[in-house]
């Protein structure tokens, strides 16, 4: 599956999808530019300790998406990127069906999630996680239908337009906006979100920026880099 692609980066910066020693599918580039090659792993790393010691349905993305005693809707992750927020949601229990629309990125999720299939704890909560590949502010509503998901909440991370140069330190971050870029449709996307949720629409953002130009959200809830701006139909509760 070994894939070269050329992105507009630095001095025409190479980026290539590949199989690792360990036959993980990896993205990476130049070293110095990017940084280690990106590769989604839902069993250990960052996303492993994150499930054992993140704080549960305490944490930020939890209590936006609704989850709470009693409560578990269905989410649909609609600009999924590397699917840690989708994951953290589904150890919780909810139904997610992550959709990502940059290729490269889905074959990472893609074999992120076969690869979880074979650790037994991990497995129950990737039954929990179903991937399309395809682009949200486009053709969400299809998407959605196609799988047979009924979102209650739809989940949105869209990447911010950063200006300045400490936004741009993790080289990780770098590599990924090379291929995604800044999402200038978040507007269309977050009506698109708007038509197909039923109950709600979450929205993460850096603290201090602006909330996405289009209707005003209901609710925030922060923490010190991010925030959640929450986009309500109606409430969220017990066998709604």
């Amino acid at each position: 599956m070994d894939k070269d692609f050329a992105v507009a980066g630095p001095a025409g910066a190479q980026l290539r999808l590949y199989r690792d020693d360990q036959g993980c599918l990896v993205l990476g580039g130049d070293v110095e530019t990017f940084g280690k090659p990106l590769l989604v792993d839902f069993v250990g790393g960052r996303v492993g300790h994150r499930r054992r010691f993140g704080g549960g349905r305490g944490q930020l993305v939890a209590r936006a998406c609704g989850l709470a005693k009693g409560v578990t809707p269905s989410i649909v992750d609609a600009t999924a990127g590397l699917g840690r927020d989708s994951f953290v949601l589904a150890s919780l229990g909810a139904e997610v069906l992550l959709i990502e629309r940059v290729a490269p990125i889905a074959a990472l999720l893609e074999d992120g999630l076969l690869r979880a299939q074979g650790d037994d704890e991990i497995a129950v909560i990737i039954e929990r996680m179903r991937l399309r590949h395809g682009d949200s502010s486009r053709e969400l509503e299809a998407i959605v239908v196609d799988s047979g998901h009924d979102p209650q909440v739809i989940h949105l991370d869209p990447m911010f337009p950063h200006r300045e140069k400490s936004a741009l330190v993790k080289k990780e971050m770098r590599l990924f906006r090379e291929l995604a870029g800044d999402d200038d449709d978040a507007p269309r996307l977050l009506e698109a979100a708007l038509d197909v949720a039923t109950h709600r629409v979450v929205v993460k953002r850096p603290r201090k920026a602006p909330p996405i130009a289009g209707p005003e959200p209901r609710h925030r809830l922060e923490e010190k880099t991010s925030r959640y701006d929450i986009y309500v139909h109606r409430s969220l509760t017990a066998g709604s």
